[in-house]
C-alpha cells in the first residue's frame, strides 16, 4: 500500500498546485505527480518493478476511468449526431497527421525504422499504442514514454495553442484534446465542460481505431523503401 499511496499523494499535491497557479494548464497535475514520483524513487533506489507491484491498482482503474467517459457521451449525443461530417474530417485530419508527422520527425534526424514506427502511434492511448508498435515492428516501452509524454504536453499547451488560433467551441477543444493528447488531455479538459467530455471520449476511441489501419500502412511502405 505504501506506493499507492505515495502515488496517490503526488497527485493530491499536483491538484493543489495547479489550484494555488489558479487552474492553469501549465501546472499539469499529472505531469506534477510524475516528477514527483521519480524523484522519490530515485532517492530510495527503488525500482520500477518493486514501485508498479505496489501501485498497479492505478493501471487497473484506467480501463473504467476511460469506460466512464461513455457518460458525457450518452448524454450529448445530439450533439454528436449533428457534427458527424466535421468530427470525421477533423478525426481523420488529426490521426493522419500525427502519425506521419511521428515518422518524418525520425526520419529528418536520422532515426531507423524502428524508432520511425515507435513514433507513429504517438498520440492514441498507451495501450493500443504499444500492440500498434509490437505488431508492426516498434519497441513498444518506447511507444508508452512518446504516447504519455505527448499526453502531458498536449494537456499543457492543448488550450492556450487554441486560445492563440481562437478555438474556443467546446467539440473542437473536446475532440483535439482526445486526439492529441488521448487520456492525459482528456482529463484536463472534461471537468470544464460535459460537451468537451463527449467528444474527447470520441476522440481517444476513434482515433484508436484510424491509428491502427494508418501505422500498419506506414510500416508496409517504410518496408518497400
Amino acid at each position: 500500500m505504501l506506493w499507492l499511496t505515495l502515488t496517490l499523494a503526488a497527485f493530491a499535491f499536483g491538484q493543489a498546485v495547479q489550484r494555488l497557479c489558479r487552474r492553469s494548464p501549465l501546472a499539469n497535475p499529472v505531469l506534477i505527480a510524475i516528477l514527483a514520483m521519480v524523484a522519490l524513487l530515485k532517492w530510495t533506489n527503488t525500482s520500477y518493478a518493486e514501485y508498479f507491484a505496489g501501485a498497479q491498482f492505478i493501471n487497473f482503474l484506467l480501463g473504467p476511468a476511460t469506460v466512464a467517459l461513455a457518460v458525457p457521451l450518452a448524454l450529448n449525443l445530439n450533439h454528436i449526431r449533428r457534427s458527424v461530417r466535421g468530427l470525421g474530417l477533423a478525426l481523420l485530419a488529426g490521426s493522419l497527421t500525427s502519425a506521419l508527422s511521428g515518422v518524418v520527425v525520425v526520419w529528418a534526424m536520422g532515426g531507423g525504422r524502428d524508432v520511425a514506427l515507435s513514433m507513429a502511434p504517438k498520440a492514441v492511448t498507451t495501450p493500443i499504442a504499444m500492440s500498434l508498435a509490437q505488431e508492426v515492428g516498434g519497441v513498444p516501452a518506447l511507444t508508452a514514454a512518446l504516447a504519455i509524454a505527448g499526453g502531458i504536453i498536449a494537456a499543457v499547451i492543448g488550450q492556450t495553442v487554441l486560445r492563440w488560433v481562437r478555438v474556443d467551441d467546446w467539440r473542437s477543444q473536446g475532440l483535439a484534446a482526445g486526439v492529441a493528447g488521448s487520456g492525459v488531455a482528456a482529463a484536463q479538459i472534461a471537468p470544464l465542460s460535459g460537451l468537451a467530455a463527449a467528444f474527447a471520449a470520441i476522440g481517444i476511441g476513434l482515433n484508436g481505431l484510424v491509428t491502427a489501419f494508418i501505422v500498419p500502412l506506414l510500416a508496409l511502405l517504410l518496408s518497400l523503401k
